[in-house]
């Protein structure tokens, strides 16, 4: 745990420096709840709240709302049907309307072992209807992402993940993310997250810190 401190404080350290007034060269943080609650043999449900800023702890962007319902449909391949809700500030230090949206998406998760990685495939679709300043618009995506875990201790695991992200209507590229960091398991049905994310959009970037809980829960057994 130490040393998962320590990267973050370099990383923080060499974000101060560097540090522009343009919100692409911003150290922002994502501060996150993510829960997957079993419900039966093949229902999970999923969910998951979100908290993100421009910079380490001021300058609201983004607040995230998600729900989903996970079917296992054998072990290594599960489908989720969800819904999300978020408000977006994409201005930066500026005065403009936020973004209000509803979403709906759908995930197929794909699990493999690579030697001593465990990894995981998503491919997901979104119906997005956005509203800003009074303004109504609906568009679609595609994301493909690559997750891939080491455990390093039996508390203590590495990540590392690339997702890219694809507009259907002009079939343009949107964004691709790429990160890495730490999960530090605190007991049975929690983990600790601690990570970093660069995101290359088509004509900006940013980096994030992220700062999460990881909750699993299992009800099933409650019931038996």
């Amino acid at each position: 745990m130490k040393h998962i401190l320590l990267i973050l404080s370099l990383i923080l350290l060499s974000y101060e420096i560097q540090a522009q007034n343009s919100s692409d060269n911003k150290l922002g943080t994502w501060y996150m709840f993510n829960g997957s609650h079993k419900i039966s043999e093949k229902f999970t449900i999923k969910s998951a709240i979100h908290f993100r800023y421009f910079e380490f702890i001021t300058d609201y962007q983004q607040e995230i709302y998600r729900l989903g319902l996970n079917y296992k449909i054998n072990p290594n391949t599960n489908f989720t049907l969800g819904s999300v809700y978020s408000i977006t500030d994409n201005s930066y230090q500026q005065d403009l309307p936020d973004l209000y949206e509803y979403r709906f998406y759908q995930d197929l998760n794909i699990k493999d072992q690579w030697g001593n990685f465990r990894v995981k495939h998503r491919v997901r679709l979104a119906q997005r209807f956005k509203r800003q300043n009074f303004v109504n618009n609906t568009t679609h995506r595609i994301r493909y992402g690559l997750f891939m875990n080491h455990p390093i201790s039996k508390k203590l695991t590495t990540y590392i993940f690339n997702e890219i992200f694809i507009k259907f209507a002009k079939k343009t590229f949107g964004q691709n993310r790429t990160g890495f960091g730490f999960l530090q398991k605190l007991s049975k049905q929690m983990k600790l997250k601690i990570g970093y994310m660069y995101t290359q959009f088509s004509a900006s970037k940013s980096h994030r810190v992220q700062l999460g809980i990881i909750l699993n829960t299992n009800h099933l057994k409650k019931n038996n």
